[in-house]
C-alpha cells in the first residue's frame, strides 16, 4: 500500500506519518528528510544555495524516484510538494491513498511561530506577518491539497487521534 500525506508545513504530516507508518508496519520515507540525504545538505542550505527553482525540479525527481522504488510506503511530503509541476498527479497516479492533513491559518500560524527558524519560506517573516503569508500561500496551495482522495482535519486533534482516523478511511 501506498499512502502520501500532503498539507501545508507544519500540518502534522511528519508526526502523523512516522506513527501511521508504525501502525501499518510500512516504511515511513519524510520527502524532505529524503532529499537532505541524497543532497548531504539541509533543504534550507539548498534553497539558499541553489534557489527555489532548482529545489522544486529537485523536489519533482526525488517525489518520482520513491514513489517508483517502493511497493509498500508512507510518504509524507513538502508543503509545497503538491503544487509544482505535475506532482499532484504524480502523487495521485501512483498511490492508493492520498490525504490532505488539514489546519485552519490560526493553528498554522500557532505551530509554524514556535519554528521560523528551520522554515525557508518563513523563517525571515516578522511575528505579525505570518497570518497573512499563511492566509495567502494556504489560498494559493488549497486547490492542490483537495484533490488527494481524503481530507483529514488536524485541528485540536492528538496525533493518535489523527492516526485513528485515517486508518479508518485506509482499511
Amino acid at each position: 500500500m501506498k499512502v502520501v500525506l500532503v498539507g501545508y508545513m507544519a500540518s502534522g504530516k511528519s508526526s502523523v506519518g512516522r506513527l501511521l507508518a508504525n501502525e501499518l508496519d510500512v516504511e515511513f520515507i519524510d520527502l524532505d528528510t529524503y532529499i537532505e540525504k541524497e543532497q548531504q545538505k539541509s533543504i534550507d542550505t539548498i534553497f539558499s544555495e541553489k534557489g527555489e527553482i532548482f529545489f522544486r525540479k529537485l523536489e519533482n525527481e526525488m517525489l518520482q524516484k520513491v514513489l517508483k522504488e517502493h511497493e509498500s510506503i508512507l510518504l509524507s511530503t513538502g508543503g509545497g510538494t503538491p503544487c509544482y509541476g505535475n506532482n499532484i498527479e504524480t502523487i495521485l497516479n501512483n498511490s492508493d491513498h492520498s490525504i490532505y492533513l488539514q489546519l485552519s491559518v490560526s493553528a498554522l500560524v500557532e505551530r509554524i511561530s514556535n519554528e521560523k527558524d528551520q522554515r525557508p519560506l518563513v523563517k525571515d517573516l516578522q511575528d505579525d506577518e505570518l497570518p497573512e503569508f499563511i492566509g495567502k500561500h494556504l489560498f494559493e496551495r488549497r486547490q492542490y491539497y483537495e484533490q488527494a482522495k481524503h481530507i483529514v482535519g488536524n485541528e485540536k486533534k492528538t496525533v493518535e487521534e489523527v492516526v485513528s482516523e485515517i486508518k479508518e478511511l485506509l482499511l
